[in-house]
């Protein structure tokens, strides 16, 4: 697994092998993708499991999506998993989620159909991805208002500096410690707060409101200039990894 052992359980690396179906890669999200995890935090797994032929070609389908959420040595887990056919379609409908999952650097498990699926997911990435993020930081910022956490703030401004990141340059960037030069100057402050305290109060800080909506305008003028393009490029060979992978042609 290629994370940070001070932060992640060894035995997440269980995890696939205790799956009803084989799992054709596992990652973590969340905060520890996202460069803010606290003491108390849970640790998000999010992955690709792979139906049999016999449960999607006859009359009794088998489960797209199978979630579980467990508690393990103090530490909560937050298990989903797509079927791989489901997780291509979510790819090709501008979905920043699974864009993340699927490139998360914390691998906990992985395979060569990984690896293929995780070249192909460049040629998802459109213009429109910006209305995911834009989105999610609306969500989250009403979150904030509501309750005054600091968890949602940290979440409104990751997605807008990741979004804007992907119109700018067309890679993801999930981690909000790399993404410092796109917010405001305390963001580093707000990060060492959220480490200590999952659910804390986020501090006093001047400006909240007119910083995020800076950073919506720019994810918004980054999204109208981007050179990313209108349509993705990947459905013709994300449906021949779908069907190699069902068939047995290439290993999950």
């Amino acid at each position: 697994m290629n994370a940070d052992p001070a932060e992640l359980p060894e035995w997440l690396a269980e995890i696939p092998g205790e799956q009803p179906y084989p799992l054709l890669f596992s990652t973590v999200s969340g905060a520890h993708l996202y460069g803010f995890p606290s003491v108390d935090s849970d640790v998000d797994v999010r992955g690709v499991h792979v139906l049999p032929v016999e449960e999607v070609a006859g009359l009794r389908h088998g489960p797209q999506t199978l979630e579980r959420t467990w508690t393990r040595d103090g530490v909560e887990v937050d298990l989903v998993t797509h079927d791989l056919a489901k997780f291509c379609r979510l790819l090709l409908g501008r979905n920043g989620y699974v864009l993340e999952q699927v490139l998360s650097p914390l691998v906990v498990t992985s395979s060569p159909a990984h690896e293929e699926l995780a070249a192909l997911a460049a040629g998802c990435v459109t213009r429109h991805h910006a209305h995911h993020y834009l989105g999610f930081a609306r969500t989250q910022w009403r979150l904030f208002l509501k309750t005054q956490e600091l968890k949602p703030l940290l979440y409104t401004f990751r997605v807008l500096a990741t979004g804007t990141h992907l119109m700018r340059t067309g890679e993801l960037e999930a981690d909000l410690t790399h993404l410092y030069a796109y917010g405001p100057a305390y963001l580093p402050d707000l990060v060492a707060a959220k480490r200590s305290a999952e659910h804390g109060r986020a501090p006093s800080t001047m400006g909240l409101e007119a910083d995020v909506e800076r950073m919506t305008a720019t994810l918004e003028q980054a999204r109208d200039s981007s050179a990313l393009p209108e349509r993705a490029a990947a459905e013709e060979a994300l449906h021949d990894l779908v069907v190699r992978v069902r068939l047995g042609r290439r290993r999950a």
